[in-house]
């Protein structure tokens, strides 16, 4: 309560990635809030990993042409991955290039998604 009898009320919302203090009558709380760390872009593995999902799921579509011409796509990025430890220069936008090409064929399937998130946390 304060000085004057009047219940006094301390209301903190949400806090990320600062620092406060909190106090009075000599009394210090330092509180750090590191909030979340920053998210890291994938990896060479963690690319073909995603790659290699898509490709599995792939076989559960109706077979055709653009299912088999998709999966050529796909399996060279894979080749080109298993081999890098580092995504190569352009190798992402040429996967966005053909996840967009394809884009009627994958729309409902969910490792195509996750692909694609990947792909824009490259950015370009």
């Amino acid at each position: 309560m304060g000085s004057n009898g009047e219940e006094r009320s301390v209301r903190i919302g949400d806090v990320t990635g600062s620092a406060f203090s909190i106090g009075g009558s000599n009394i210090t709380n330092t509180v750090g809030q590191g909030g979340a760390a920053e998210e890291q872009p994938p990896g060479a593995a963690e690319l073909l990993e995603a790659v290699r999902e898509l490709r599995a799921e792939l076989v559960r579509l109706p077979r055709s042409t653009g299912r088999g011409e998709l999966d050529v796509e796909l399996e060279d990025v894979a080749a080109e991955l298993e081999e890098a430890e580092e995504i190569r220069p352009g190798l992402p936008g040429r996967l966005r290039g053909a996840l967009e090409r394809w884009a009627p064929l994958v729309e409902s399937v969910s490792a195509a998604t996750a692909l694609a998130g990947m792909l824009a946390s490259l950015g370009g």
